[in-house]
């Protein structure tokens, strides 16, 4: 399969703009599977939790969401995009999968990092996988990168391929723990993660960019610039990730003791 990850710069609140441009820019390149970063459409440093639900949408009848189906369903390939997502009184930091027969399905946010603890609600979906037919996705959301229990319970499932959309603040931390979520499960990784600044409040974010994949040994195919605007897209053998072996008497999954875990 072909997997591609974009790198993006949105302006913050420019939907319309922002949605336009990313699919201008996955345009360039043909994949089976696309990941976006989080809050790709949006941006993302909210000033307030009222300006967070004002950006926040209805999944899977908002606008972000509808354009991604559409456009997943004229090109014929998947799309993971993390978004804000508004359901009833709560806001969720949310991550949708779109194909070509339309929406599949949307995951919340488990860990929330820093001030998205004021804006948004925890997670209250587990950790979903998905058959796409030539690979079973996993996905998770930019902090849940640090928690291995996250890739884990991915890995569990059978994904073969987790998808991490991201907006990343602390230098180099995801891109090195990503490496290490592929190596400990056996799976192929793609992190999309945006560049540039915002400086909305007194705080100003710069967004690491370093947007990588990375295969089952732990092995960086692919990682963008710090600062630039781009895609990759790398052709992978799914099958690598299906084969947990080690030695001939070794197993990544198989030879676990969960009996002898303290949890």
């Amino acid at each position: 399969m072909r997997i591609g990850i974009a790198q993006t710069s949105p302006a913050f609140g420019e939907r319309a703009r922002n949605i336009e441009d990313t699919l201008g820019l996955i345009g360039r390149e043909r994949a089976d599977l696309w990941v976006l970063p989080e809050f790709f459409a949006s941006g993302y440093q909210f000033a307030s939790a009222s300006e967070a639900r004002e950006l926040a949408e209805a999944v899977p009848d908002g606008p972000t969401t509808r354009a991604l189906i559409e456009h997943a369903v004229g090109q014929g390939f998947f799309i993971v995009a993390g978004l804000p997502e508004r359901d009833g009184d709560r806001v969720y930091n949310s991550a949708v999968v779109v194909g070509p027969d339309g929406f599949v399905a949307c995951y919340r946010k488990v860990h929330l990092f820093c001030h998205e603890k004021e804006f948004f609600a925890p997670g209250d979906r587990s950790f979903p996988v998905i058959d796409v037919g030539f690979a079973r996705v996993g996905v998770m959301v930019c902090f849940d990168h640090l928690f291995p229990e996250s890739a884990r319970s991915l890995a569990l499932q059978g994904a073969d391929v987790i998808a991490h959309p991201a907006n990343l603040v602390l230098p180099d931390l995801a891109q090195r723990t990503m490496t290490i979520r592929a190596l400990e499960n056996g799976v192929f990784t793609a992190t999309a993660n945006r560049v540039g600044t915002e400086s909305r409040t007194d705080e100003t974010l710069t967004y690491t960019g370093q947007s990588q994949i990375v295969d089952p040994g732990g092995n960086v195919i692919a990682r963008l610039s710090e600062t630039d605007v781009g895609v990759f897209v790398a052709e992978i053998d799914v099958e690598r990730a299906r084969d947990k072996r080690i030695t001939d008497f070794n197993d990544v999954l198989a030879d676990r003791r969960p009996d002898q875990y303290r949890l």
